[in-house]
């Protein structure tokens, strides 16, 4: 069986295999992220989902839902806060055990991202992106994917993206199934949250070849 985007799994396969884990997470899921949008409202003011629109497959603009970790504050007395210093304490917990993903199972259930595929990344990114690079967007973002279970954010962008690229070449049932337990593996282990102690990633820049064909 042909592998990649353009295989017989990737194009009819993975979909009914994303409703079918839907139906059994939906409700142990909305269990978790009822106890989290309780202790978000009782520790700060303001919404507990945070909201932004994200690039998917073809680059199509969606609305990503997650939990929200951080304060709404960006400076203190003129002074920019960094992620890990606007994080709450809830916010360290839920985002250590990565509920703050679950509510992405709407976006599942909408067809807006899969399981598994290359995290849906900032809409800015999208004109920095090298041609090869834009490839990640040639099937369904993914809540985790084989960037996250291979370092997540321990990882350069170009590690990330060269690993997005190699899953959209070799997407299959064994890979999606293998990155799953992978990501199992590593919430329990903790791995790869932060890139360190005082950002969880900083922004993306562009590439050398993208920078190339701006110029040109």
């Amino acid at each position: 069986m042909k592998k990649g985007k353009d295989g017989f799994y990737c194009k009819y396969v993975k979909r009914i295999l994303d409703i079918a884990a839907l139906c059994i997470l939906i409700l142990p899921a909305t269990v978790i992220v009822a106890i989290c949008y309780l202790s978000i409202k009782a520790e700060t003011e303001g919404p507990a989902f945070f909201v932004q629109q994200r690039p998917g497959k073809g680059g199509k603009i969606f609305n990503l839902y997650k939990l929200r970790t951080m304060i709404a504050e960006t400076e203190r007395n003129g002074v920019h806060l960094t992620d890990m210093e606007r994080m709450t304490k809830t916010g360290k917990v839920i985002r250590a055990c990565s509920f703050d993903e679950l509510p992405q199972l709407w976006n599942i259930l909408k067809g807006d991202m899969s399981f598994i595929g290359p995290r849906p990344l900032l809409e800015q990114y999208l004109p920095l992106y090298s041609s090869e690079q834009a490839q990640r967007h040639e099937v369904l973002p993914g809540i985790s994917g084989w960037a996250q279970v291979n370092g997540r954010n321990e990882l350069s962008w170009e590690q990330k993206f060269e690993r997005d690229v190699w899953y959209v070449d070799h997407v299959s049932f064994i890979l999606d199934v293998k990155i799953m337990f992978m990501t199992v593996r590593n919430v329990l282990k903790h791995q790869g949250i932060n890139a360190g102690i005082n950002d969880t990633m900083e922004p993306f820049q562009g590439s050398a070849e993208s920078e190339n064909m701006s110029n040109a």
